[in-house]
């Protein structure tokens, strides 16, 4: 009998600890966050006007979750990083200049732009895959606005002061040199 007693002690304290395991790493992971149902899409496309990706951003309790799928041929995106961001117009008419600038709402300087997101890494297929978590703007706020994809990475701000004579121009300072717009899409609510 006291065996039996000892093993139901002992289940019942891995069980708990099971449970609070799950609790506490369902909090700490942002795939594990609850959904309120606040979801927009964007289909990207180049300047000829063919269909290369997908951006998708789902708010949760956590923050926008985004998930970004390129299938771009090789002639839209070179291999390497390239620059991404909401910009402020909902507008893809090419070569994209009708998106205007980046969504910045704060009136911040790079690399605080509310739009700046992370460099995308084109592979050698002219695929990409990204998935990341921010908390610099609601879905509410970037819906009926354009999120595009640049030729070149963002340097956010990370200008070295030699390259520069005597100052950072204003383009550096307001696009982190990420060059030419190479993919647009439009973003709508679900």
């Amino acid at each position: 009998m006291k065996r039996v007693t000892l093993l139901l002690a002992s289940l019942a304290v891995v069980l708990l600890a099971g449970s609070l395991y799950l609790s506490s790493d369902a909090a700490g992971h942002p795939s594990a966050a609850e959904p309120d149902g606040n979801d927009a899409r964007a289909v990207l496309k180049n300047a000829a006007g063919d269909t290369i990706g997908m951006v998708k951003f789902s708010e949760e309790s956590d923050g926008v979750h985004v998930k970004v799928v390129l299938d771009a041929p090789l002639a839209t995106l070179s291999t390497g990083f390239h620059g991404f961001h909401v910009h402020a117009v909902g507008e893809c008419v090419d070569p994209f200049t009708s998106a205007g600038g980046h969504f910045n709402p704060g009136a911040a300087s790079d690399p605080h732009h509310a739009a700046d997101m992370p460099v995308l890494l084109v592979n050698a297929d002219g695929t990409a895959e990204a998935r990341f978590v921010t908390d610099r703007f609601t879905v509410d706020q970037i819906v009926d606005r354009a999120v595009i994809i640049h030729a070149k990475p963002d340097n956010y701000a990370n200008i070295p002061t030699d390259r520069y004579d005597p100052d950072p121009d204003a383009i550096t300072l307001a696009t982190g040199d990420a060059g030419a717009r190479k993919a647009c899409g439009l973003i709508e609510g679900d």
